[in-house]
């Protein structure tokens, strides 16, 4: 997922990917603590989707805000 995808996105449907990314997040981390977590590296790439996605949600938000002052 790039930031090219996201920008293409609707705020709702990056507030449900975001949603999503978290939960993998949550079951990731529930497997790293039960020595179960296949692939650590998951754990950096979830992260970083989580923070493109707030990225872009608050740059939506900031163009929002502009365009109505």
């Amino acid at each position: 997922m790039n930031a090219k995808e996201l920008r293409d996105k609707t705020p709702d449907q990056l507030r449900d990917e975001l949603a999503k990314l978290k939960k993998e997040a949550f079951n990731l981390r529930f497997q790293q603590a039960t020595n179960q977590l296949e692939s650590t590296a998951r754990m950096r790439q979830v992260r970083r989707n989580v923070a493109r996605v707030k990225t872009i949600l608050n740059q939506k938000a900031a163009a929002a805000a502009a365009s109505e002052a």
